[in-house]
């Protein structure tokens, strides 16, 4: 099997997760509920996984570090926190449903920045002309259909400069490009940790610039005397048991990350992305994507006359998984023209070796080439 879904959920990781994961189970029990050992055991690795998710992401406070179930889990409760009926909100045109359908059910007034796929300067003149109109804004820092890396840094700097509180969605970046949250000075900002940043399913992080509203309430473990959620963070977002287990395992994939780089990490993606475009270049196959600094490890395609799932389907029964349609994200769809198609995306790991590549892109070359001559 080789797996170019890493986009959707990352399924090769470091041996070292597997065992945290493994290991929390049998020794592990809730933070904050007991002072004996077990309790003890899971208050330490949800505090180191705190410090190292700080440390990645550059935030001063790890109590601002907030554990989420996933990326969606966070954007809801940054949007919850930010968005009220009427809330003039600015998003880019290459949004997911994670962050879109919170925005609609919140009934906020949206206005939508796309410019031309792969061009960060337009983009950035058409959101800079539209931000003040905002009261809140919300972006992607890279798109999940085509690996498009929005300029989140200057997105940012304009929004600080006018007060706009900015919500940014890393689920693509967080593990495979610089983030720091310092410097961005963005209210919150989401990731999953089943991403990039290769931790288990069912785990998430909020970095929080503030206090929030919570979307769960219940028991935190501390002031328990209190009939409201306490003020403090982390507590104020983490009603309920953690999961502990998933926290270890994602505390293994950040210590991972710290170890090889980020840089290291997207250079080793983005020489795979290289290498699918040169094996693509002859083929009929349109290809979205420029192949530049602005490109993560994550390609979209489309053969014309051929239907994106039906096509990963015959992948996948030739042992080659990827993902077809819309992604959850009908938005960058609309604003790439491909609303009515849908994609083929493929999307690379940290350990796609080439070969595992040039395999695959041979194996879609010839369900291209039977496809054409039925």
């Amino acid at each position: 099997m080789i797996y170019l879904d890493s986009a959707a959920t990352s399924l090769i990781k470091p041996v070292s997760v597997e065992r945290a994961v493994l290991q929390t189970i049998r020794t592990a029990a809730s933070p904050g509920r007991g002072a004996h050992l077990p309790a003890q055991r899971a208050a330490e690795t949800v505090y180191a996984c705190r410090e190292a998710a700080a440390k990645l992401f550059g935030v001063s406070d790890p109590s601002c570090v907030v554990f989420t179930m996933n990326a969606t889990h966070g954007l809801n409760l940054a949007i919850r926190s930010l968005v009220r009926e009427g809330t003039r909100v600015l998003v880019s045109g290459w949004e997911h449903n994670a962050v879109m359908r919170p925005l609609y059910a919140a009934k906020a007034e949206i206005r939508v920045v796309s410019g031309p796929l792969f061009d960060p300067d337009r983009f950035l003149e058409e959101w800079e002309s539209a931000l003040p109109w905002a009261e809140a804004a919300v972006c992607t820092h890279v798109s999940n259909v085509f690996g498009y890396i929005l300029p989140i840094g200057e997105i940012a700097a304009l929004c600080r400069q006018r007060g706009v509180p900015l919500i940014i969605d890393a689920s693509q970046s967080a593990g495979i490009l610089p983030v720091d949250f310092e410097s961005l000075g963005a209210a919150y900002i989401a990731m999953p940790g089943h991403k990039g940043l290769l931790g288990p399913q069912g785990t998430g992080l909020l970095l929080c610039a503030e206090q929030g509203i919570p979307l769960l309430y219940g028991g935190s473990g501390s002031e328990s005397r209190l009939r409201t959620m306490p003020e403090t963070l982390p507590d104020r977002l983490e009603a309920g048991t953690h999961n502990v287990c998933g926290i270890a395992g994602l505390l293994a994939g950040i210590r991972y990350i710290l170890s090889r780089g980020t840089d290291a990490i997207f250079e080793f993606e983005h020489i795979r992305l290289i290498e699918a475009l040169y094996i693509l270049q002859d083929s009929c196959a349109e290809v979205f994507t420029k192949g530049g600094e602005n490109q993560s490890g994550v390609l979209s395609l489309r053969v014309p006359g051929l239907d994106a799932e039906e096509l990963a389907m015959r992948l996948s029964e030739r042992g080659v998984c990827v993902r077809a349609g819309l992604h959850c994200a009908p938005l960058a769809h609309e604003s790439a023209g491909t609303l009515d198609t849908g994609t083929l995306r493929l999307s690379f790991s940290p350990f796609l070796q080439e070969n595992a590549i040039k395999t695959a892109l041979f194996i879609l070359l010839e369900e291209i080439e039977k496809a054409e001559g039925n």
